[in-house]
Parts: C-alpha cells; sequence; structure tokens
C-alpha cells in the first residue's frame, strides 16, 4: 500500500472512530441529549461499535491501525519503521477531524451544558459541589470527558499501570487473530474480534481512567478540546495528558515484545 494510501486511510478511519466514539460520550453526558444518563454500558459498547465501523472503512485503504500503539507493535513485530510516521500524522489529523464533528454535532447541547448553572456553578447554582466542577479544580473541565480521558483517583503510577495493561490486551488481540493476508493490519474477522476486545477492556479495566488505549484518540481530542470555542469549557488536564499517550506506548512495545517471543 502507498503512503497516500495510508494517510487517507488513517485519517478518515480514526476520525470515524472518534466521531462515534466520542459522539456516545457527548450522548451520554451532556444536557438535552435523549441519551443522557444511558451509563457505562452504552459508552463501552458505543467505543467498541465504533471501532468495529472504523476499521471496516478504512481496514482496504491503511490496514486499520488507527491507534499509535498498534502502529508500533506492528513495526517491531515486523521490525519496519518506514510507514510509521505516515501512520501516526493520520491517526492524530483523524482523530481531531473526529473530535471537531462531535462537536458540531451536538452544537446545540455543548451550549446548553456549559450554561447550566448546576453544572458550571456561579450566582443560582446548587450549594455543594457538582462533579464537574470538582473536576476543573483539578484541570479538567466539566465536558473534558466527551473528548479525552481521565482518572477516577489521580495515581501516576497506577493510573499508568491501567494504561498499559488494557493495551497489552488489546494490542496482543490484534496481533494473535485476524490480521489481514499481508499481516499489516486488521482483517475482517480481526475487526470484530478487535471490537469485542475494546468492550471487554472497557468493561473490565476501563474504570479506573476511561481506558484511552489509544494515544491518538486521547491526545487529538484534547487538543481540540483545548481550541475550541466552548464557554465555560474549563481546562484540558495538560498534566494528567502524558499518561494516555505514554501508557498505549509502553503497552504497545510490551505486547510486540511477547508476541514475538511466545508467538512468532
Amino acid at each position: 500500500m502507498s503512503s497516500s494510501d495510508i494517510f487517507i486511510g488513517e485519517t478518515i478511519g480514526t476520525a470515524v472512530l472518534i466521531l462515534l466514539g466520542g459522539g456516545v460520550c457527548a450522548a451520554v453526558t451532556l444536557k438535552a441529549s435523549k441519551a443522557r444518563n444511558a451509563g457505562w454500558l452504552a459508552i463501552t459498547f458505543g467505543w467498541g461499535f465504533a471501532v468495529l465501523t472504523a476499521v471496516y472503512i478504512s481496514a482496504p485503504l491503511s490496514g486499520a491501525h488507527l491507534n499509535p500503539a498498534v502502529t508500533l507493535a506492528l513495526a517491531i513485530k515486523d521490525n519496519d519503521f518506514s510507514n510509521v510516521a505516515t501512520y501516526f500524522a493520520g491517526q492524530m489529523l483523524g482523530a481531531m477531524i473526529g473530535a471537531a464533528l462531535v462537536w458540531a454535532a451536538y452544537y446545540g447541547q455543548f451550549h446548553a451544558h456549559l450554561t447550566d448553572r448546576e453544572i458550571v456553578g456561579g450566582p443560582g447554582a446548587q450549594a455543594t459541589k457538582t462533579k464537574a466542577v470538582e473536576a476543573q479544580e483539578t484541570g479538567a473541565g466539566p465536558v473534558l470527558g466527551v473528548f479525552s480521558t481521565g482518572p477516577e483517583i489521580r495515581n501516576v503510577v497506577q493510573n499508568l499501570a491501567t494504561e498499559i495493561i488494557g493495551t497489552v490486551v488489546l494490542v496482543l488481540a490484534v496481533l494473535t487473530q485476524g490480521l489481514n493476508d499481508n499481516g499489516n493490519g486488521l482483517g475482517t474477522l480481526g475487526a470484530l474480534i478487535t471490537a469485542l476486545v475494546v468492550v471487554s477492556i472497557g468493561l473490565s479495566l476501563g474504570g479506573p481512567t476511561g481506558y484511552a488505549i489509544n494515544p491518538a484518540r486521547d491526545l487529538g481530542p484534547r487538543i481540540v478540546h483545548a481550541l475550541l470555542p466552548l464557554p465555560n469549557k474549563g481546562g484540558s488536564d495538560w498534566s494528567y495528558a502524558w499518561i494516555p499517550i505514554a501508557g498505549p506506548l509502553i503497552g504497545g512495545a510490551i505486547a510486540a515484545g511477547i508476541y514475538n517471543v511466545a508467538f512468532a
């Protein structure tokens, strides 16, 4: 496959991934959304179906990595880093496009949510702090969770370990099942398997940090959150942002090492 195919495929696929994945977070979170408070099951299955859709769309062009941790692991597995930068660039651009599309699709809901005094505070708000206001004090605005992840308990070692463990599971599933004929991405069966693995990771390991397990999925939308003209949006929690980048990359490298030792 050509560099242009890789870049286009990863851009489109990652944009779809974030549009649908971020979209379910917006649907569950935002005021005036019909799905508000639908809960964690809706989020985990929404992200799983987002992966499934994005993989089927992008696999013919790029092999559907959609995740720098997967790209790194495949490069280590095959000892071929020639296209890594192209994959990373497409994934980051796609993640930012997808996040912007979530904002466009839920524009009215974002405005309603972020101008509600019960949510963002101000005169007339309840005396007790909402979780959103408490989050602002740690550097995370009240809608940052629509765009990127954050920990329930801030513990650097635990948060990093959680992201590493979750990514090892994801990448091992990608490497051991359903690769396409060229071995450079997911095949048809692999798309379904990976989607179900993402649901499983979300249900089992997503509670502590929100399971980024994908650096582009977290960093691209976090940048968009920082740039968007959202009223009362609060901070983008940059002090935490390195964890969902480093953790998945470390996890991807570990998974590739395990694969090369145990399965190759």
